[in-house]
């Protein structure tokens, strides 16, 4: 990419949000590649070469993270343009040479009245104790959900939060509560060494990025069920999946220890998606949501997690609604047409039987 000598990673990341891009793919073979409202554009720039892409991406990197890189052969970073954005990066090899993707952060938290999440979603950040889980495939507003959480607890209530985050995303100020923010690589080695000293921070509030093992998730369940207020991520596709991916990281021997706890200290869980508007004018999240009630803890307890679907469907007077039901309030609203609600669904059927209806 000789035309392209004078051209730095920051200008191609200006162009991405200019474009309302949302991801910049940096790939040895192809131009700078853009997604934006979930397709692929290539930017108007040469291929890039294995040198290229080292050239663009390891000024930005601090020398830590560079040896990081070397030694584990992928990393995953954030990044700052002044005046432009936030970006979490991750750097990968793949055929012998880097692949890089930037994933553009807002530098302004969204106020959760703006994200279109259920009004029961408020009540989450009222919470005393306990586990709240937001789920959803990558790239569905997971992050941007627990933002808007944090950033509501921290304009309403006096409290201790500590965030443990790979990366730091969101930057949060401190206004009526104190705010820590961890970066794992950065500021702790992992997820659960993180947590193993949390506790000691006397913190009222935790965030976790993402449960990613077992001891991660064992310590995150013993500090919801102590008194303290957990959020985390999963990648799930809904609410019910998230819970079986949580018990079935256990043995089987403790597996009935694990849904005790679960039972005791989940309040809730936001499985979320993007969809694309109607209008074209970008996404709109569509979230299906769990509460805690007596009956899903007594099947949680049961091992029944597969009646839970049910429990949802039946309780939207409590604040629930399953994935195919917020489908049908969005297409039924206009912001989505009738394609992307059955594309998206979790049973076609039970969607299409309640499209034909016109209730939800």
């Amino acid at each position: 990419m000789d035309e392209q000598k004078a051209v730095d990673v920051n200008e191609i990341l200006k162009k991405m949000v200019q474009m309302d891009g949302s991801d910049l793919h940096l790939t040895a073979g192809m131009p700078p590649v853009v997604r934006v409202y979930g397709e692929l554009l290539r930017m108007d720039y040469p291929k890039l070469m294995p040198r290229d892409i080292e050239d663009l991406v390891y000024p930005v990197l601090l020398p830590g993270q560079r040896e990081q890189l070397e030694k584990e052969w992928e990393l995953d970073f954030s990044y700052s343009v002044p005046g432009v954005s936030r970006f979490r990066g991750n750097i990968m090899w793949q055929r012998g040479s880097l692949a890089v993707n930037f994933r553009a952060v807002a530098i302004n938290i969204p106020d959760m009245k703006d994200l279109n999440l259920p009004p029961a979603v408020r009540g989450l950040s009222q919470l005393p104790r306990g586990l709240v889980l937001v789920t959803g495939p990558t790239g569905s507003g997971k992050s941007t959900t627990l933002a808007s959480i944090i950033k509501l607890i921290n304009e309403e209530q006096s409290l201790n939060i500590v965030t443990i985050e790979n990366p730091i995303e969101f930057l949060h100020s401190h206004k009526k509560s104190i705010i820590k923010q961890r970066e794992v690589g950065t500021d702790t080695f992992s997820f659960a060494s993180a947590l193993r000293h949390v506790l000691r921070h006397d913190p009222d509030v935790i965030l976790v990025g993402e449960m990613r093992d077992m001891e991660s998730i064992s310590i995150a369940l013993t500090a919801a069920e102590t008194g303290h207020l957990v959020y985390s991520t999963l990648h799930t596709q809904t609410a019910p999946l998230a819970l079986h991916r949580i018990i079935d990281v256990f043995p089987d021997s403790a597996r009935n220890q694990i849904r005790q706890q679960l039972a005791d200290s989940l309040q809730a869980v936001l499985a979320q998606q993007l969809i694309h508007r109607a209008d074209g004018k970008g996404r709109v999240v569509a979230v299906e949501l769990l509460l805690s009630t007596p009956a899903v803890r007594n099947l949680i307890r049961e091992g029944k997690e597969h009646q839970l679907y049910t429990v949802m469907q039946t309780s939207r007077n409590t604040g629930m609604q399953t994935m195919d039901q917020a489908l049908a309030e969005l297409f039924l609203s206009g912001k989505i047409t009738r394609d992307m609600a059955l594309e998206h669904c979790v049973d076609r059927v039970e969607l299409e039987r309640v499209l034909r209806r016109g209730q939800y």
